[in-house]
């Protein structure tokens, strides 16, 4: 099977798929999952080029998760707690039938310097899960096994793939890398091949540990998530297909940051710089529009980011409204005028590839100011597609929403820009289609090297 087999159709206008593709199970710990609108986007759009199962190692949660999200959910094999005793009794098989290599298994996934029990625990029941995936995944008729992140779900590929006999691969980003887990360095090593979704973390997955992933690491874009925008009726003919263009002169000026309340977001940094825009006489507002928690990584700074909006008497500026639905989520771009995105890099080496938001925002032409942190400025181009400013800097990026506010044409001319970018860069057939091509392709090398 070459890659000129498969059906290159866009989504929707889809031909049967032709005999001899991979199958190829996917693994993640939820699916769908509100706060991972990318993975389902990459999931539902490689259904249309490869035949393509969903295992999820937990109980499902559609929380807050868009529509669409939930009519795909009935079509995923989800595990949870009430697979605990099938889990169990797959242990007891393997330490039957094959003693030596459960041994094995366990030693190589579990006998590490683990960071938190929270961590330990999710690997333990993801070595349970992959124990009992690779039989199910032999009787499923799966041909290759892919994580999308490489830290629990990969864990349970990787012992699955031993027991199926099959390839796996996995990707890694931002976070996953610094600080990664202790046993990421081998993952990288054993996996087929490692798929980045940016050319920074890309770089920084070739050069991680002893570079043992170095010329298998392929990069494929993540792809946009959202409808297309309504088309400015206002605009030209010459391709440009944007929404309506932020409204600058008719303040106040709409801010809008959205994600996860957690460290590697900078949002302390732009409620100083809300301050300062506050004694600088700009008459501006903010929706800070995300959760805190730790449940599902979600951080954990939603009280202190409140406190702090009180604390510097901004409690009429800001508006902090929670968690926004994906179906929520064009309603609130239309509504805004500029983007910001103060990403940082914590202490602990953690910092983000490109967010998702970032990717939205610029699809729906509005100007972004964020930082030179990691693969952001693979997109938010300096004076180009917005403005990039030094992370942890609140001055600094005061200054950089006074530079939109007063040159409005200046500003649209960026949102032009970056929507003319992400839909080149993170478009959904394009990116679909070359990560399709990238199953098919190691799935041959695979089985030409080594399957034998």
């Amino acid at each position: 099977m070459t890659t000129e087999q498969i059906n290159p159709s866009p989504p929707g206008e889809g031909k049967p798929l032709p005999a001899g593709l991979p199958h190829v199970a996917y693994v993640l710990l939820w699916y769908p999952l509100f706060t991972q609108p990318f993975i389902f986007r990459e999931v539902e759009g490689l259904k249309e080029h490869l035949p393509l199962t969903v295992y999820s190692l937990y109980a499902r949660n559609l929380r807050h998760c868009s529509t669409e999200m939930r009519a795909a959910a009935d079509s995923v094999r989800t595990f949870g707690i009430k697979a605990a005793p099938l889990f169990a009794l797959e242990l007891l098989r393997q330490l039957l039938t094959h003693p030596l290599r459960l041994c094995r298994l366990f030693r190589r996934s579990m006998f590490r310097r683990w960071r938190s029990l929270e961590t330990f625990g999710e690997n333990l029941w993801a070595f349970g899960a992959g124990l009992y995936l690779g039989r199910r995944f032999r009787e499923d008729g799966i041909d290759m096994i892919h994580a999308p992140w490489p830290r629990g779900a990969a864990t349970a590929a990787w012992v699955a793939a031993d027991i199926a006999g099959v390839p796996f691969s996995t990707s890694a980003r931002g976070d996953n890398l610094e600080p990664a887990d202790p046993d990421l360095a081998d993952k990288l090593s054993a996996a087929l091949f490692v798929r980045a979704n940016n050319a920074a973390d890309q770089a920084r997955i070739e050069a991680f540990d002893r570079s043992q992933a170095r010329g298998k690491v392929a990069l494929v874009y993540n792809s946009l998530t959202l409808p297309p925008p309504a088309v400015d009726s206002t605009a030209s003919r010459s391709g440009d297909c944007t929404r309506k263009t932020p409204r600058l002169e008719q303040g106040p000026v709409r801010l809008l940051a959205l994600g996860r309340f957690d460290v590697t977001k900078g949002f302390d940094v732009l409620l100083t710089a809300c301050g300062i825009l506050r004694e600088r006489g700009l008459n501006f507002s903010l929706t800070l529009a995300g959760g805190g928690g730790k449940v599902m990584g979600l951080g954990h700074l939603g009280a202190q980011l409140v406190k702090m909006r009180k604390d510097l008497g901004l409690e009429k500026q800001v508006d902090m409204p929670g968690l926004i639905s994906h179906n929520e989520l064009p309603r609130i771009l239309d509504e805004h005028d500029i983007f910001v995105a103060p990403c940082v890099v914590h202490a602990s080496g953690r910092r983000d590839g490109i967010p998702n938001t970032v990717i939205e925002a610029l699809a729906y032409a509005l100007p972004v100011i964020s930082t030179t942190v990691n693969a952001l400025p693979e997109v938010v181009r300096d004076h180009e597609t917005g403005l990039a400013i030094p992370p942890g800097d609140p001055q600094a990026l005061a200054e950089a929403v006074l530079r939109l506010v007063g040159h409005p044409e200046e500003a649209r001319r960026m949102g032009r820009n970056g929507a003319l970018l992400a839909r080149d860069m993170f478009d959904p057939h394009t990116n679909n289609l070359r990560l399709a091509e990238l199953f098919i392709s190691w799935y041959a090398h695979w089985k030409k090297t080594c399957a034998a």
